[in-house]
C-alpha cells in the first residue's frame, strides 16, 4: 500500500499522531491511546503501517517470556507527496478530508474523556476565521504557518511538554469573483474614431 492509502484511515492516522516527536511506543501503549478500538484492530493497523514502511520496530525486549516491540515512526514515509495529491479527484479529496475529520473528532473526544482534561488550562482552540485572500496572500499565509510550525515538529517529548494536535485547514468557501469588464464608451463604438 502507498502512503496515501495507508494514512487514509482514522485509526492509522491516530497511530501516526501518537508516534510523533521520535517516540518509541509499544502496541499496548498505542491501544491505551485509542481506547475505543479493540486491541485486535489496533494491532492490525500497526501491522499495516509496519508492512507499508511508515512504522518500524526500533527495539525488542523480552517481558515475561514474550517479545515486546517498541515502534517508531519513519517520518519521511509518513507524508503524502505533492505529486500524489495532484492525482486525487474530488471524491478522493472528500474521503481524505472525512478521514482527517474523523481522526480529529476521535482525538478530541479522547481528550475530553481523559480524567483531568481542562480545555481552558490546556488552551484548547477550535476557532474558524473566514478570510479574504488573494492567491499571493494565501501563499504568504501558508508560508508563514509553515515557518511557525515546521521547527516545532522536531520537538521531542519531555516533562514540560504535552502533545498537541494542530490541524491547519484552508479551502475557499466561495468561488473567486472574476474582475468586471470595464464599461465601454460611445467613442469605442464610433467607426473611424
Amino acid at each position: 500500500m502507498d502512503s496515501l492509502t495507508l494514512l487514509a484511515h482514522p485509526i492509522r492516522l491516530r497511530i501516526v499522531h501518537a508516534m510523533g516527536g521520535g517516540r518509541l511506543l509499544t502496541t499496548a501503549q498505542l491501544c491505551a491511546r485509542i481506547p475505543e478500538a479493540s486491541k485486535a484492530t489496533v494491532y492490525r493497523h500497526i501491522d499495516l503501517l509496519v508492512d507499508g514502511g511508515i512504522l518500524e520496530v526500533a527495539e525488542e525486549r523480552r517481558v515475561r517470556g514474550a517479545v515486546q516491540r517498541h515502534y517508531q515512526l519513519r517520518q519521511n514515509r509518513a507524508v503524502i507527496d505533492s505529486e500524489a495529491v495532484r492525482t486525487l479527484g474530488p471524491e478522493d479529496h472528500r474521503q481524505a478530508f472525512a478521514t482527517a475529520m474523523t481522526a480529529l473528532l476521535a482525538e478530541f473526544n479522547a481528550y475530553l474523556d481523559r480524567e483531568g482534561s481542562d480545555p481552558v488550562a490546556d488552551q484548547v482552540g477550535y476557532r474558524q476565521h473566514a478570510l479574504w485572500l488573494s492567491p499571493v496572500e494565501l501563499e504568504e499565509l501558508i508560508s508563514e504557518m509553515r515557518a511557525a510550525i515546521v521547527p516545532k515538529l522536531a520537538n521531542r517529548p519531555s516533562p514540560e511538554r504535552a502533545q498537541y494536535l494542530l490541524s491547519p485547514i484552508h479551502f475557499p468557501i466561495e468561488a473567486r469573483q472574476q474582475p468586471a469588464e470595464p464599461p465601454t464608451t460611445e467613442a469605442e463604438h464610433q467607426p473611424g474614431t
